[in-house]
C-alpha cells in the first residue's frame, strides 16, 4: 500500500511499482498536514489491510516560513513527527498481532536536535526551518525508542542526503546537491529503507538509530528513554490521543 499527499505523483509511483512488481499498486492519499486525513487514512489501512507487516514512516518536510496547521500545530514538527505518531498509535494493535516492524526515517540533522517536548511547535524559542527539521527528526528517533520500549520492532535511520526535490529552495540544499560526492541517488536511500524492511537487523537492532546499514551510536538525546517518554506524552496531547495510549 503506498500513501502520499499528491494525487498525481502517487499514481505515477504507482504504476511504476506495478511495471517492476507485474501487479498494480494499492494507493491511499492522505495529506499529513491534517491529522483528520491520518485518522481517516488509519480507518482506511485497517479495513483493507488484514496485515501489515512493514509500516515505513517516511513523511519529512522542511519549510522556510513558519507555520501553524489546522490542529495548532507547527508543520514541520506535525508532518515529520506527530502525523506518524498518530498513524503508528492508531495501527499499533495491527502491528503487533501481526509482528510487524516499523521504520522510521530520521536523518543525521536530529544529532543537532534541542527538542523541547514541551514547546514541540518552538512557541517559546527561536524559530529557523533548519532549527525545527532537526527537533523533528530528533523525535523520529526518539519515538523510535519508545516504540521499542513497547514491544515493537522499531528502528530509524539517515537515508543519505538524497537527490530529490526536498528543500530544493534553500540555499544549503542546492549546494549539496550539485557538489559531486555530497549527494546520492534516491535509490541508495531506498535501498537503507528496504534493508530495515527486509533484513534481519529490521528485528535485532529495537530502538537502534541506522546509517548506511549499520546502527551507529547518537548523542543522549537522541536515545535517552526518559526523554523519549516526555516526548510520547506531549505528543499524545497534542494529536489527540487519550493518556490511556501513553502505556500501549
Amino acid at each position: 500500500m503506498l500513501v502520499g499527499r499528491d494525487p498525481a505523483r502517487l499514481a505515477g509511483v504507482a504504476d511504476r511499482v506495478g511495471s517492476i512488481a507485474g501487479t498494480p499498486a494499492d494507493v491511499l492519499v492522505a495529506d499529513f498536514a491534517s491529522l483528520d486525513q491520518v485518522r481517516r487514512l488509519a480507518r482506511e489501512l485497517l479495513d483493507r489491510c488484514q496485515r501489515i507487516d512493514v509500516l515505513i514512516n517516511n513523511a519529512g518536510m522542511m519549510v522556510g516560513e513558519r507555520r501553524i496547521t489546522e490542529d495548532d500545530n507547527e508543520l514541520i514538527i506535525q508532518v515529520n513527527h506527530l502525523a506518524p505518531f498518530l498513524l503508528t498509535n492508531l495501527l499499533i494493535d495491527r502491528l503487533r498481532a501481526c509482528g510487524a516492524r516499523v521504520v522510521t526515517t530520521s536523518s543525521r540533522a536530529a544529532r543537532a536536535g534541542r527538542l523541547d517536548p514541551g514547546d514541540l511547535s518552538r512557541e517559546r524559542r527561536r524559530w529557523n526551518g533548519w532549527l525545527q527539521y532537526g527537533d523533528s527528526k530528533q523525535a523520529n528517533a526518539l519515538f523510535t525508542v519508545s516504540l521499542a520500549e513497547r514491544g515493537l520492532a522499531a528502528t530509524c535511520l539517515h537515508p543519505g542526503v538524497l537527490k530529490t526535490g526536498f528543500a530544493a529552495d534553500t540555499r544549503y540544499m542546492r549546494l549539496v546537491t550539485r557538489m559531486p560526492g555530497m549527494s546520492e541517488p534516491v535509490a541508495a536511500g531506498a535501498g537503507r529503507i528496504v534493508h530495515l524492511a527486509t533484513h534481519e537487523d529490521g528485528v535485532a537492532h529495537p530502538g537502534r538509530y541506522f546509517a548506511r546499514n549499520l546502527p551507529v551510536g547518537v548523542p543522549s538525546r537522541m536515545s535517552d528513554p526518559a526523554l523519549a517518554e516526555a516526548l510520547w506524552r506531549a505528543s499524545l496531547t497534542a494529536t489527540g490521543l487519550g493518556p490511556s495510549a501513553a502505556d500501549s
